[in-house]
This record gives structure tokens, C-alpha cells and sequence, in this order.
């Protein structure tokens, strides 16, 4: 793991024309929920789109894809959002994402076809790729500091908190139909009118155009928080995704309990989030080695669970861990670019986050299938946590405090 200078730490923001608050801070982070609505809204409806396009062929595929291909989108293309960040300005991307987000994320309420279905999610990962980095670049231009911390904190615990809420809200529209979640999908066209009025391009907004993106990311600095952000997206996600099987496994049928147990986790989540604004003061090494020793604790309990309660306390010690890790990665990342390059880094980091989304069932499922069991698989990711909690003590950033 490569370190980074810490005179990079002391790098500024730019100073802005006019002071941010509490209502930027606000609308970045209810756009940061964008992706989290995309990802999981429309889960508990998905057994339904399977009746009702049952005649179509590659059913049982296309209807997956529904919910995993913006998370796959956002991955490739967030990389480019922040390259058009850095060129044409943040803000300016940032309302054009959230109006076409609306636009293909509504588009379903008028498609007949599945295959047109799928094809309109393209559409809206697209557009979370450039609302993520935009919305994320833009705290990084607005704040620094302990605010900085504090909002980044503030936008995993909301996601997190969102991701609950957006799941029950999804299950509730969906038994009206099948159709009626994708309208809650038009909040990005409400969001973006305050958007247009209270946000703007930081005062260094002249340097966007083509020698905004001469001036190169700086790859040994950025490579290793996006690598470990690309195994920590993974562990962030594990239990998201598959905490509800572990619950069905110990032999629970309610789905009520199985919801319970999600929205505890995501709790725990959320808490590990508002910690980080206190705890960034001992340093990227010390937050990333908590983080993932909780994450180990975490999920070696949840592996070894005979019990409901002890796989729900694993998860709520594993939730509380990633909780910490996201912001701790994501400070990490770009607490020493340049104005200038912030976009693209940030960008990049957003990119390999949600690779390891995507990527979350299908290692875990390789991984089951290679060692028995699900509950196996996930030990050998606590496992994981362990060794590179060894790695961060190792060889982890040197810089002393995420604060600066």
C-alpha cells in the first residue's frame, strides 16, 4: 500500500465567492441518496416483475438487472462525470444528471417492454455516476476540516438510513403496483430547483476547461485509497446484500423480523458514520485498521451464529466498522488533490466503490459455492478484514489526522 506526503494533507480548498451552509451541505447529501434509491427501491418488487413478464425470454436475468445494472453503470462511468467535472464545472453537470436521472428513472411507468426497462436503468446509473461525484466533489470545494468530516459522515449515515426507509417505501408502493415506485424516482427534478438557486461553481470555476484536465491525477497518490476502497466497497456491501439469507437460514419466515434486522444493521451503519467526524483526528491508519477490525469481529460472529440475536449483534459490529471505513476511504482519497483534480479523483474513488458493489454477490456467491455455505463465505471476508487490518499497520497511510 503506497503512503502519501503529508504536506498533501495541508492542501486547501479553494476559497469560495461566497460561504457555504447547513442548505448546501443539505442538498448535496439528499442528492448523494439518489444511488441508494436506484439500488434498492425497487427490490421488493422484483418477484412481482418476474409474474409479470414471465412470458418474456431471459426473464430470470433481465429482472435482476433491473436492480444491479445502474450500480455497474455508476461504476464505469463515474470516472468520466468527475473528468467532466474538472472541464465544464460541477454544478452545471450536477443539474443536468439530476434532471435526466428523473427522466429515465420515471421512464418505466410508460415502457410495456422489460428489455426497454433494463435499457432506461442505463439511463439512470449513468446519471447517479455524475450525481455522486458532483454531489461529493462539490462538499470537498465547499468545506474543509472538521465541517468537511462532518458532512461526509453525514452522507453515509443518511444513505445508510435512506437505504431502510427507501426499502419499506418501496414494498409499500409496490403493492399498488408494480409500476407505482418508479414516480418516487421524480424527487431528483424536485431536488434540482433548490439546486439551480443555492448551489454554485467554487470561486475557482475559471480554471474548468481544457487546462483543467492537463494538469494529471496523481496516481500514486489516488491508486491505493481506490484499491482499498475497492475491497472495502465489498465488505460495505456484504451484509447489505446478504444479512437477509442469513436470517432466512437461521429459520426465520417473517419478513417483518428479517426487516428488523436490516434496519438495525443500517443503524449501526449510520452511528459508525457519525462518529467519524470525532474520530478523525487519529488518522486515516488508525480509522481504516478500527474499520476493518470491527468488519472482522463483525462478520466471524455473523458466520459462526447458531442464533438470531448473535448473527444481529455480528451485523450491527460489521455495520459499525463500514460505517467509519467509507468516509475515513473517501477522505483518504482526495484530502490532497488539487482543486483542479478533484473531480477525477473523486470520480475514480466513487467508480471502484460501487465495482465492489456490483461486485459483492458474485464473490460472496463464488465463494459459497466454493466452500459449502454462505455463512462460510462470509468468515473467510471477516477473514479478509483481518488480514488487511495487518496490511493498514504494515504499510497504511503514514499522515497523522483526516482533519486538515
Amino acid at each position: 500500500m503506497s503512503t502519501i506526503d503529508p504536506a498533501a494533507t495541508r492542501t486547501s480548498p479553494p476559497t469560495v465567492s461566497r460561504t457555504a451552509g447547513k442548505t448546501q451541505a443539505a442538498l448535496l447529501v439528499a442528492g448523494s441518496c439518489m444511488p441508494v434509491l436506484g439500488a434498492v427501491l425497487l427490490a421488493p418488487v422484483l418477484p412481482t416483475l418476474n409474474q409479470v413478464f414471465a412470458d418474456t425470454a431471459g426473464v430470470a436475468i433481465l429482472v435482476p438487472l433491473v436492480l444491479t445494472l445502474p450500480a455497474l453503470f455508476v461504476a464505469l462511468f463515474s470516472p468520466l462525470a468527475g473528468y467532466v467535472a474538472d472541464r465544464v464545472g460541477r454544478k452545471q453537470l450536477l443539474i443536468i444528471a439530476m434532471l435526466a436521472y428523473a427522466l429515465f428513472g420515471t421512464a418505466p411507468l410508460w415502457l410495456d417492454s422489460l428489455g426497454a426497462i433494463a435499457l432506461s436503468r442505463v439511463g439512470v446509473g449513468i446519471a447517479e455516476a455524475a450525481i455522486m461525484t458532483c454531489c461529493t466533489t462539490l462538499i470537498t470545494d465547499y468545506y474543509a476540516g472538521q465541517q468537511r468530516n462532518k458532512y461526509l459522515g453525514l452522507q453515509t449515515m443518511v444513505s445508510a438510513l435512506a437505504a431502510t426507509a427507501f426499502f419499506a417505501l418501496g414494498g409499500a408502493l409496490g403493492s399498488i403496483s408494480w409500476r407505482t415506485p418508479f414516480w418516487l424516482y421524480a424527487v431528483s427534478a424536485v431536488l434540482m430547483v433548490p439546486m439551480i438557486f443555492k448551489l454554485w461553481e467554487p470561486a475557482k470555476s475559471q480554471a474548468h476547461g481544457p487546462m483543467a484536465t492537463k494538469q494529471p491525477v496523481p496516481w500514486r497518490q489516488i491508486g491505493a485509497p481506490a484499491a482499498v476502497t475497492l475491497f472495502g466497497g465489498i465488505v460495505f456491501y456484504a451484509l447489505i446484500v446478504h444479512l437477509p439469507y442469513v436470517i432466512t437460514g437461521l429459520g426465520v419466515t417473517d419478513s417483518g423480523l428479517i426487516g428488523a434486522a436490516a434496519a438495525i444493521a443500517s443503524l449501526a451503519t449510520a452511528a459508525g458514520a457519525i462518529s467519524f467526524r470525532y474520530l478523525a483526528k487519529l488518522g486515516t491508519r488508525k480509522l481504516l485498521a478500527g474499520a476493518f477490525g470491527l468488519a472482522a469481529v463483525g462478520l466471524c460472529l455473523v458466520s459462526v451464529a447458531g442464533s438470531v440475536p448473535v448473527a444481529i449483534l455480528g451485523a450491527v459490529v460489521a455495520s459499525a466498522g463500514t460505517g467509519v471505513l467509507l468516509p475515513t476511504l473517501l477522505t483518504w482519497a482526495v484530502n490532497g488533490l488539487e482543486f483542479s483534480q478533484r473531480g477525477r479523483g473523486t470520480g475514480i474513488w466513487t467508480g471502484t466503490l460501487f465495482i465492489g458493489q456490483f461486485l459483492t454477490p458474485i464473490v460472496l456467491g463464488a465463494t459459497a459455492a466454493a466452500l459449502g455455505n454462505l455463512a462460510l463465505a462470509l468468515g473467510a471476508l471477516g477473514l479478509a478484514c483481518a488480514l488487511a487490518l495487518l496490511l493498514v499497520l504494515v504499510r497504511g497511510p503514514r499522515f497523522v489526522s483526516v482533519s486538515r
